[in-house]
């Protein structure tokens, strides 16, 4: 019995972050001037990937850790994991416009360029950076 119940535990919480990687992609898509699907899987475009890529996993490192300090019982450690993904989230996005508000040049336009362009890379490590910050402070 035990064995059935951490089963589905384990799919709910796999639905759970998921369904926040899946937001976090939807974020950075927002965040961004034209498709990311198209960016990415039509075009090759590298700076994209490196963005979505960094977000994926800034998002995982969050839901990991919600998950290994979630609370007592499944329900509320499915909420929890819900809410400190949404905040993780959140957080990210923001990160992207103070760096956008910070740098010259627009983040959204360098996402487009084909070339891999250096701020990429400053913005996909502050997307872990603040990961990293929120999983920390979940544990």
């Amino acid at each position: 019995m035990d064995l059935l119940y951490n089963i589905g535990a384990c799919l709910a919480y796999g639905v759970v972050g998921t369904l926040l990687m899946a937001l976090g992609y939807i974020a950075v898509d927002l965040l961004t001037p034209g498709k990311l699907h198209e960016l990415i899987w039509t075009d090759r475009n590298r700076n994209a990937t490196l963005i979505v890529a960094a977000n994926t996993l800034g998002t995982a490192l969050v839901v990991v850790s919600a998950i290994l300090a979630s609370e007592e019982g499944l329900a509320n450690g499915l909420i929890s994991t819900a809410a400190y993904g949404a905040v993780g989230l959140a957080l990210m996005a923001a990160s992207f416009l103070i760096l956008d508000a910070l740098t010259p040049g627009r983040l959204g336009s360098i996402v487009g360029d084909n070339e891999l362009h250096p701020a990429a890379w400053v913005n996909a490590s502050a997307h872990i950076a603040v990961a990293l910050v929120v999983a920390a402070a979940i544990s």
